[in-house]
């Protein structure tokens, strides 16, 4: 990676921005961390509302 930087400096080409998002560690473990944890929440909470009422509890 630092030969494509280091290339792109010299032909003053553009670095992708897909190639700034990749390269960024931090920020694909955040998102490897925070997505997933959105995603099971979000489907839990469907679930949970989806629990039908018990008789017991209607007034």
């Amino acid at each position: 990676m630092p030969e494509e930087r280091e290339k792109a400096e010299e032909g003053k080409e553009p670095i992708p921005a897909w190639q700034l998002f990749y390269d960024d560690i931090f920020l694909l473990f955040f998102l490897g961390v925070a997505i997933p944890t959105l995603v099971y929440t979000v489907w839990g909470l469907m679930e949970i509302v989806q629990i039908p009422e018990l008789p017991v509890f209607k007034p």
